[in-house]
């Protein structure tokens, strides 16, 4: 079994409709009930901040800010982690200025990045609003497939940022009437390294998470879900790294006219594209009924947290929202089976308390009302 990973308190200060909150937890799953617009998300919002990025909401800081407050906002968490116990806050001043930067302490100490976050948890997360996954645009499916791949490789993120920002730089030299040969060609090269780089990583979570999909479909009472990476350099990602970068640069180089005159960079891994298949039918996932897609969605999802648990001997920290809205009793008991086989913490949403009785006492259960939360 992995090691659990698991918060034992929650503090909020100040964030969204919470002025203070706090919540003691023993490990168990938490199940947070209550009428629309409680405030059960922001509470797995707050969570989601322990990871890198903007949380499961993508919101800006001032976004999350509680209307009215004076020092912006504060997160205060404490867990059995992946390196033992530790206490993890953060939190932005955005009383002056809504882009200000996140701070972050550790133990009390700052930290250099969010990614030393990932020492201490991994985080996956369901919400309504990835619904529209394959139906919607190929950005949202990049951006989600982005994040399957952070959770295995922390160094993906700053590869891909730093890809958006060596491409913005080209884009800029391109809209100069005469640009500099040479130094696009640097840009480009770099731009060759980073961009192979994500794409490999992509491509190597692909194939470890179909492999896995492989072994366990036959028992899931999920439909599974083949994959497929489509939308730059298809097919090519057998030959050696250093033959793509190559390949991939004088791309870059040939494409020049026709990327100025288009405003922007046409070829790269920021144009790939995650295709999603129902298996057993056989069939696009964006052509499914909206209950596959969902219940495709659950499955790929619950199959990724498998593989973070077996790949780095620690499971994730589940957040799923309105997970059993749309699932029939049967289908229900056995996703909680599930989540429970996993070995993690999950934090899960709904309006009916009923809903959840198949969990029992593996389950903490906590009532929201008001900006207040109550055992």
């Amino acid at each position: 079994m992995p090691h659990k990973v698991s918060l034992s308190r929650l503090k909020l200060t100040d964030f969204r409709n919470y002025a203070s909150v706090s919540l003691v937890l023993d490990g168990r799953h938490a199940v947070l009930t209550g009428d629309n617009g409680a405030g059960k998300t922001n509470l797995m919002e707050a969570v989601s901040f322990l990871s890198p990025g903007r949380g499961l909401r993508r919101a800006t800081y001032g976004d999350v800010t509680r209307v009215g407050a004076t020092a912006g906002f504060a997160i205060f968490a404490k867990l059995d982690g992946m390196e033992g116990e530790v206490e993890i806050g953060t939190g932005a001043d955005t009383t002056t200025d809504d882009s200000a930067s996140r701070r972050l302490r550790i133990n009390g100490t700052p930290a250099k990045s969010a990614d030393e976050l990932t020492d201490h948890l991994r985080l996956l997360w369901l919400t309504p609003s990835m619904d529209g996954l394959f139906t919607g645009g190929s950005s949202e499916r990049r951006r989600f497939l982005d994040r399957l791949v952070l959770s295995l490789d922390p160094a993906h993120g700053r590869r891909a940022s730093d890809f958006e920002r060596a491409m913005r730089s080209r884009n800029k030299l391109l809209d100069e009437p005469r640009f500099d040969p040479a130094w696009l060609s640097g840009i480009e090269q770099q731009m060759a390294s980073l961009g192979i780089a994500m794409a490999m990583a992509r491509q190597e979570m692909l194939g470890l998470l179909a492999r896995l999909i492989d072994e366990t479909h036959e028992t899931s009472p999920f439909p599974a879900a083949a994959l497929e990476l489509a939308g730059f350099m298809d097919g090519q990602f057998s030959r050696p790294a250093v033959d793509l970068e190559d390949d991939y640069a004088a791309m870059l180089a040939e494409s020049r006219y026709r990327d100025a005159a288009a405003g922007r960079t046409l070829h790269g891994p920021h144009r790939a594209d995650l295709l999603v298949r129902h298996r057993q039918k056989q069939m696009d996932a964006a052509r499914c009924s909206t209950g596959e897609q969902k219940a495709l969605l659950v499955g790929l999802i619950l199959a990724h947290a498998r593989l973070v648990a077996n790949l780095t001997g620690h499971a994730p920290i589940l957040l799923l929202d309105e997970i059993a809205a749309h699932l029939d009793e049967g289908r229900r008991a056995a996703l909680f089976d599930l989540i429970d086989a996993l070995g993690g913490q999950a934090f899960m949403t709904g309006t009916d308390r009923t809903m959840f009785s198949a969990l029992g006492e593996r389950a903490q259960f906590f009532t929201v009302a008001d900006g207040k939360v109550f055992e």
